[in-house]
């Protein structure tokens, strides 16, 4: 993960959706009927956990980019070796010696999760760095290695044990995977230094090496959806890994594109042989193996007419920093309604600490999101977006049974509800009822000047059911 810029975006067809629609590819709806009914499921959920973990957290940097030889704001290399490429990366490739998370315990975070509202997750397998946080049997370079001490450590194999305890929570279980690997022979060449996040070789030139990546790739896959349980997302990161043909032609520097095809016809194949109806979401945009789009850290204008999810940070960083900052839930919350409104579902991310724990701070914000979520889930969970969306600060929601959700969005420091609340753009129907999410009873309302307005009681506008954003719930609309 990181940001990307304006020109990177284009070149190589990311899902960059705060560009205007006309730089955007167009989506392929999956044929699977198993495919289609999985993403029907995984929209009604709404809410994810992302988790990005790896030997990194020691340091407290950046996820794998500190060690691409890119001039990047997120590839900046700070410490003791940064003065020299090689070191740093022999030093950070040594993390996997000192990588001991003794404090881990999935069932503690799966617990957390759940009570926060989380209903899906997505942990990373294996980032650009190529460290598996699974018992790949086509590297050493893994947790479960003698050269990393957590080996013996009966939980070792983090990957099966936090899809196990989160599938035992009833989560849908999404594995991350990154199509580069930066530690990979078969990727970065040690015949030639890196040059960027790329492959390091032409691999029209070099077709056994470049053969040899791909059937790793494949094998390591294949082992992740044959050897862990029910996977419901494989969620495939580093879209640069593609066929040069998918992209535009008349792109800037399109001639200097390296062609990566990885054969994704033949790994989405075997993914669904052993796990049907799989989601595929592969980065690399406008292929029939994008079942969703995954704009990254920023939430879409307006509502998109393909299957989508925001992916974005609890903290500032995808992976732990001892000194981060997290997001209030007040930010959060209003980040979800935002994003169910029009349509897409949250992917939240929370890195795990070195020792294999969370920051307090993200328990807490799971805490305060949770609270929340117990009294306006409904009008979260199994929802579909409603024209017009939003209008000032309320968002809509519909419930599949026609009942229609006015989420008010509250101001930062308004802890009261309005003694009135009035909108235009949604009407009920003559008979309808409207009730306050949490609470007991029928409100007020009327309809003036084609607006209706709700009353609110003054012992209600004093005390709320929640924090942060109230729902207006409507039984049946015009």
């Amino acid at each position: 993960m990181k940001k990307l810029t304006f020109l990177f975006a284009i070149l190589f067809g990311f899902a960059f959706h705060s560009l205007a629609q006309e730089h955007e590819k167009p989506y392929i709806r999956p044929v699977d009927p198993l495919v289609q009914a999985n993403l029907e499921e995984w929209k009604d959920l709404k809410f994810g956990l992302f988790m990005h973990w790896g030997t990194y957290s020691q340091w407290g940097v950046v996820e794998s980019w500190s060690i691409c030889p890119e001039d990047e704001g997120w590839t900046q290399r700070s410490g003791t070796f940064s003065k020299d490429y090689f070191e740093y990366k022999k030093a950070y490739e040594n993390l996997q010696t000192t990588f001991n998370p003794v404090n881990f315990n999935p069932d503690k975070w799966a617990k957390a999760a759940k009570n926060a509202g989380f209903r899906y997750v997505v942990f990373t397998f294996k980032h650009h760095d190529g460290f598996c946080m699974f018992d790949t049997k086509q590297t050493d370079y893994k947790i479960t290695s003698e050269k990393t001490p957590f080996h013996t450590n009966p939980r070792a194999n983090a990957a099966k044990e936090i899809t196990g305890a989160f599938r035992k929570e009833g989560f849908k279980i999404g594995a991350y995977f990154s199509k580069p690997d930066w530690h990979c022979p078969d990727y970065w060449w040690s015949y030639f230094p890196p040059k960027d996040r790329n492959v390091n070789y032409d691999p029209a030139k070099y077709p056994d090496r470049w053969n040899s990546f791909k059937d790793f790739t494949y094998r390591q896959i294949e082992e992740i959806l044959t050897g862990y349980g029910k996977i419901d997302i494989l969620w495939l990161d580093g879209g640069w890994v593609c066929p040069k043909n998918i992209l535009d032609p008349k792109s800037e520097n399109y001639s200097k594109v390296i062609d990566q095809d990885i054969d994704m016809a033949k790994i989405a194949a075997m993914g669904r042989r052993n796990q049907p109806g799989l989601i595929v979401v592969d980065r690399a945009e406008g292929t029939e193996f994008e079942n969703y789009r995954t704009p990254e850290q920023q939430i879409p204008a307006k509502p998109l007419a393909y299957p989508w999810e925001t992916c974005m940070t609890m903290a500032g960083s995808w992976s732990y920093e001892p000194g981060d900052t997290y997001k209030s839930a007040f930010t959060i919350i209003h980040n979800l309604v935002d994003i169910v409104a029009k349509g897409g579902n949250y992917l939240l991310n929370a890195g795990p600490s070195p020792l294999g724990d969370y920051h307090d701070a993200a328990y807490e914000r799971m805490k305060e999101i949770g609270e929340w979520m117990k009294v306006n889930g409904d009008a979260i969970y199994s929802t579909r977006p409603l024209a017009p969306y939003k209008e000032s600060n309320i968002c809509f929601t519909r419930n599949k049974d026609g009942r229609v959700n006015a989420i008010y969005l509250a101001g930062e420091k308004e802890v009261t509800l309005p003694a009135t609340v009035t909108i235009k753009a949604i009407k009920p129907a003559p008979k309808a009822t409207i009730t306050l999410l949490g609470t007991e009873g029928k409100l007020k309302w009327k309809t003036v000047n084609g607006e209706t307005i709700i009353t609110i009681p003054a012992k209600l506008q004093k005390a709320p059911p929640c924090q942060y954003a109230w729902t207006f719930r409507i039984s049946m609309a015009e």
